[in-house]
């Protein structure tokens, strides 16, 4: 469980992961949306996917590539991205260290009892530094939330 909770200004913890058109690390990009869920193809999870989707045309005018982070499979995950039609990445998390190292695998109770599960959250990350960090975000508001965020920080 971590307590880490990032903030502007922090160094983004790095990550090589795979995802479909292979391993992709935090270095390979210079402006980024990095938004963790918890698993493909569940109603909130989906929500989020297409909001970002929704909205991709808006964050590649500002220069930024958007990558979704789980732990799910790569196969699950390029399933996940042809049925919805998903222009970004998705990348695989197996054992959870790069939801961690981001602070967002948290305690949850679910069904009555205590689980570990991802938080739904979002990073705005340029030249690997954090510029916010949006913890507890909702599903379907997921890409409006960052692109207000990002009105902010201008």
């Amino acid at each position: 469980m971590s307590d880490t909770q990032l903030k502007s200004g922090d160094d983004a913890p790095s990550f090589k992961l795979d995802s479909a058109e292979g391993e992709i690390s935090l270095s390979d990009f210079k402006k980024i949306i990095l938004y963790f869920y918890s698993k493909d193809n569940t109603s909130g999870c989906t929500k989020q996917a297409v909001s970002f989707n929704e909205s991709y045309e808006s964050f590649k005018k500002m220069e930024y590539e958007i990558i979704g982070i789980s732990k799910d499979t790569v196969s699950s995950h390029k399933k996940f991205a042809e049925k919805y039609g998903l222009k970004f990445h998705l990348l695989s998390d197996p054992d959870c260290k790069t939801a961690e190292a981001y602070g967002v695998r948290k305690e949850k109770m679910m069904y009555g009892k205590k689980v570990m599960g991802t938080v739904r959250s979002a990073f705005i990350i340029e030249e690997g530094k954090i510029v916010s960090a949006l913890y507890n975000i909702k599903a379907e508001s997921s890409a409006e939330s960052v692109l207000e965020a990002l009105k902010i920080n201008e």
